[in-house]
């Protein structure tokens, strides 16, 4: 039913006066508590003229903000994002000084000081009050969204008939969290959990090898995640270390792919990629790593931090939220430490910046772009919400700290959902994961000792005392620096030149709980007979270790070869197991996981996973993660996709659902779909409302008791 023009008039003029009162009290209040705050003449006034110095001062701001300071902010988009957030206390306290300036008889005076907190309270609560009537206004709650996605996106003339779709990916969430999350009477994540009971279905699916966001993502979006062993690998050919989510090597890895595949990703045709290692072929991008290192006008990665910092009230409501967050990681590492909580690492330096970056953020600017994308009517939007897996790496999987996380990430997507309701064309929600998350104390926390030492020890080459750390595969460090314009950091020290053969030191990088060892001065992969013939003790060394669940190595005679504790060999070949078969705690997928690695012209010449505690699923990170994903074990390898229900299952079989090159299949036969439902014949709707059934084989791991203390 069309709302009479009238009506909406009058409810705007409602709103503006509302915000004008509430502004001008703010104004009131702040003078009489603020002694470098005034809004009398020299010789005072009364009650009734400082009221309407208040209302001038609140008027004069309101307009200011309102007209200059998205002029402001277009001309500081070349400011780094982060300073430029920070930039908005004092811009708005410099609006603040030159709306009192404009009062007559100089009766509004404040400090530069002064004027910064002045119009930070008065931002926010003129922001609060809008948000409070545009939740009780269904239509003003719309022209407000509408007119922050005009901003960017304008209004499209005609909408198209056909629904969109939006996958919006939490980062790191696996399958048996999520179940978790949403259930019970009073579930954690209660969006999510509205749309199990009213018309989405739950499937898990199995990672490769590689259980990370590099190589899941990109197969997601460009259907092929070939030779992508890890989340950082040292090439040969190039005498480089390639890391995932450094912007160059996010580039090089879209490029490789869509010359693999010839196809262009799963957002070619009017799509939109938000906060993404990678495009996905989208002409709209913003916060996408792979052209983060683009210059020019035609690089739009950054676009979305204009768009949400252009207006004040989001620049301060974001900058109080990113203050308190750093406060909330400091207060949450001491009361783990007071505590005795084990395992635990360190979470000092600037990971409190780091996590409030990933935590608020790049989830708001990230949320403010999907819903500028549903206002707009793209028809394909990816997004990625990063907050859960940066806290989970440092906190653990299923740790209060993650927990309260996943509750704020639930009221965002709920922020999107009511979002959507608004687009000008219907939208399919899609909810996946990238990846889980195992827990368990790191390596070096287990065993004192680095994998980097046992190497090093199992070459007969020198152990350092006291070794570096590694570096964190978080993915808020990377996006941060990325938007500061820093310089990307140096992956790992580079390989020295030998001066004969055998000399140079091995290459040992981590990715979670796999590690990778390269001989740089060995051309293509070394075989296991020569790594014998080199350094004799290397290979028993690292597989009798009690950490490490199996080595895997190519033989001149054999081919693949998996090595495990007192001898055991899994020949990937010819299937012969000698011993105890050392993937058998891994799953049945196992060996065709590793298989597939193995032929990548880029693996390393030794991988290495951890243990993995077949009860519990707990691993041992080769990085300083209590909570870690990148091999094989635990909940890390089962990650979930939520569908609604009008779409045809992933498997019409029912079958287990491997790889994300197999789920990218799936997302492209449901942008397919968008002319209609498409139910399986002989399907009703009400079999289609209940959970995909989870595929035979398929067990999640259990985790431990929750511990009490937490």
């Amino acid at each position: 039913m069309r709302i009479p023009r009238w009506t909406s008039l009058s409810g705007a003029l409602f709103r503006v006066l509302a915000v004008w009162l509430v502004s001008s009290l703010t104004l009131l209040v702040l003078a009489a508590l603020l002694p470098d705050f005034r809004l009398q003449s020299a010789n005072g006034d009364s009650l009734t003229g400082t009221a309407v110095t208040a209302a001038l001062g609140a008027g004069a701001f309101g307009l200011l903000s309102a007209v200059v300071w998205p002029l402001l902010v277009r001309a500081l988009l070349l400011v780094p994002a982060l300073v430029l957030g920070l930039l908005g206390f004092f811009l708005n306290g410099s609006l603040l000084l030159l709306a009192l300036d404009l009062i007559p008889e100089g009766r509004g005076q404040a400090a530069p000081q002064t004027a910064v907190i002045v119009a930070a309270v008065m931002s926010a609560a003129s922001s609060a009050t809008s948000a409070f009537l545009a939740v009780r206004n269904d239509e003003a709650y719309h022209r407000r969204l509408v007119r922050l996605a005009g901003r960017r996106h304008g209004r499209r003339a005609r909408a198209p008939a056909t629904p969109g779709t939006l996958f919006l990916q939490l980062d790191g969430l696996g399958h048996d969290l999520l179940c978790e999350a949403t259930g019970g009477e009073r579930p954690l994540m209660e969006t999510v959990a509205r749309w199990r009971r009213e018309g989405h279905r739950l499937t898990p699916w199995r990672t490769d090898w590689s259980s990370q966001t590099g190589a899941s993502q990109l197969a997601l979006l460009h259907g092929s995640n070939e030779d992508v062993p890890a989340f950082r690998w040292y090439e040969k050919d190039t005498r480089t270390v390639v890391v995932s989510n450094r912007p160059s090597s996010a580039a090089a890895l879209q490029r490789r792919a869509i010359e693999r595949t010839g196809d262009g990703g799963l957002l070619a045709r009017d799509g939109a990629s938000r906060g993404n290692l990678f495009s996905g072929g989208a002409d709209q991008v913003a916060l996408v790593m792979s052209v983060a290192a683009r210059r020019g006008r035609h690089n739009r990665s950054r676009a979305g931090y204009f768009t949400y910092f252009s207006d004040p009230a989001n620049a301060t409501r974001t900058a109080v939220s990113f203050v308190a967050e750093v406060v909330r990681e400091i207060v949450q590492s001491l009361r783990t430490r007071l505590r005795g909580e084990a395992p635990r690492v360190a979470r000092g330096g600037l990971y409190p910046v780091l996590r409030a970056f990933a935590t608020v953020v790049e989830r708001d600017v990230v949320v403010a772009a999907v819903i500028g994308d549903l206002l707009a009517g793209r028809t394909a939007v990816y997004a990625d919400l990063v907050a859960y897996d940066e806290v989970a790496h440092h906190s653990g999987p299923a740790h209060r700290d993650a927990r309260q996380v996943l509750r704020s990430l639930d009221r965002a997507l709920a922020l999107i959902a009511r979002a959507a309701r608004h687009a000008p064309r219907p939208y399919r929600i899609v909810l996946l994961s990238d990846h889980g998350q195992s827990h368990g104390p790191t390596f070096r926390e287990r065993y004192g000792l680095s994998l980097q030492d046992l190497v090093r020890a199992g070459c007969g080459l020198p152990v350092p005392r006291r070794a570096g750390h590694s570096p964190s595969g978080a993915e808020a460090r990377a996006a941060a620096r990325a938007a500061l314009h820093r310089p990307e950091e140096p992956a790992a020290p580079r390989p020295e030149e030998p001066r004969e053969p055998g000399s140079a030191h091995p290459v040992v990088l981590a990715s979670g709980n796999l590690g990778l060892v390269s001989f740089p001065d060995v051309p293509g992969r070394i075989t296991r007979e020569e790594l014998d013939r080199r350094h004799p003790a290397l290979l028993t060394t690292l597989a009798d270790h009690p950490g490490i669940g199996f080595v895997l190595v190519r033989s001149a005679v054999h081919g693949p070869v998996v090595l495990g504790p007192a001898g055991a060999e899994h020949h990937l070949d010819t299937g012969r197991v000698l011993g105890a078969d050392p993937l058998a705690p891994f799953g049945e997928s196992a060996a065709d996981a590793v298989r597939r690695t193995d032929r990548f012209p880029h693996t390393a010449d030794l991988m290495i996973n951890s243990v993995c505690d077949p009860a519990t699923g707990a691993v041992h990170s080769f990085e300083e993660q209590i909570g870690s994903h990148g091999g094989l074990g635990g909940a890390q390898s089962h990650p979930f996709l939520l569908w609604p229900a009008e779409l045809t299952a992933p498997v019409p079989d029912g079958g287990p659902l491997t790889g994300a090159e197999q789920v990218h299949r799936v997302l492209r036969r449901w942008l397919a779909e968008a002319d209609g439902p498409q139910l399986p014949l002989g399907a009703t709707v009400d079999e289609l409302r209940h959970d995909e059934p989870v595929p035979e084989g398929f067990s999640p791991p259990r985790r431990p008791p929750q511990d009490k203390s937490r």
